[in-house]
């Protein structure tokens, strides 16, 4: 059986975000002072998770978060980030660099919703589905190979009278998370969970991603989770968990766990700061 445990968030604040003007992929910009504020209590927040990969998009916003977190961590300091173009936000075409309020008067012009709304020369919701699905099968496939791979060094530890190998500790966010339930069995295969592997990338894609998630693979979630939640695009440096179970290598209808979304608990100081 092959499982990893998957941990997402979204990069800290930029100008561009307080001032509502949509970024997308053609406007690089980087984090505010407050952003950075926000990476470093994510830093804290996941200092004591042993990841195994860290993965992030390629643009600044997201490579200066993705930098920051691990910088704070106990286990990961030099750990390489994989930088991935998949991982950017929904292009937004000529709505880019222009406030949130035109691409709403786009969308009211052409007779439909804004989230759905595609601007010209921007990227489809669909589009975004099938980046994210991509990606996310990468990560499976992965998974699928390090515990072939593991095995095979199993297998050979045990020829040699040696000991086998341990699944790394893996962050269940028990202590962060609320309607999350574990008992000893699911406590004990938790730990053993691996890869442990860190995602940083943006909000409108993050939706998409979620988005398919719930909607084709029918991803479980917190009994405290409402709907609303799902709709929402995650606050900057919101951190979401989630438990996957790929059975005897399954990638295309693999079973997920949410064990968290979008939470931003350790934001309560840096919120606080700017008040």
């Amino acid at each position: 059986m092959v499982r990893f445990a998957l941990t997402i968030v979204r990069h800290g604040e930029t100008r561009y975000n307080k001032d509502k003007i949509l970024q997308g992929q053609g406007v690089d910009e980087p984090l505010s002072a407050t952003g950075f504020r926000q990476a470093d209590a994510a830093g804290v927040f996941l200092s004591n998770v042993k990841f195994t990969h860290v993965f992030s998009s390629d643009l600044l916003r997201a490579k200066q978060t993705a930098s920051t977190i691990i910088g704070k961590n106990k286990f990961c300091k030099d750990i390489v980030i994989q930088y991935d173009a998949r991982l950017r936000e929904r292009k937004y075409g000529i709505a880019e660099g222009r406030p949130l309020s035109d691409l709403k008067a786009m969308a009211k012009a052409a007779g439909e919703q804004c989230p759905s709304f595609t601007p010209s020369g921007g990227e489809t919701l669909d589009e975004v589905r099938a980046r994210a699905k991509n990606f996310f099968e990468f990560l499976c496939q992965l998974s699928i190979e390090e515990e072939c791979q593991k095995q095979q060094a199993v297998l050979g530890m045990a020829g040699n009278g040696l000991e086998t190998l341990e699944g790394k500790p893996v962050f269940p966010l028990r202590n962060h998370c609320c309607g999350l339930e574990l008992n000893s069995d699911t406590d004990k295969d938790t730990k053993m969970l691996n890869p442990n592997i860190l995602v940083v990338s943006h909000g409108a894609y993050m939706r998409n991603w979620f988005g398919y998630f719930v909607l084709d693979l029918k991803c479980t979630l917190p009994s405290a989770l409402k709907k609303s939640q799902l709709s929402s695009v995650s606050p900057n440096t919101g951190v979401s968990h989630f438990i996957i179970n790929l059975g005897n290598g399954d990638v295309i209808k693999p079973e997920i766990s949410c064990i968290c979304l979008n939470r931003d608990d350790h934001l309560a100081d840096v919120n606080t700061e700017n008040l």
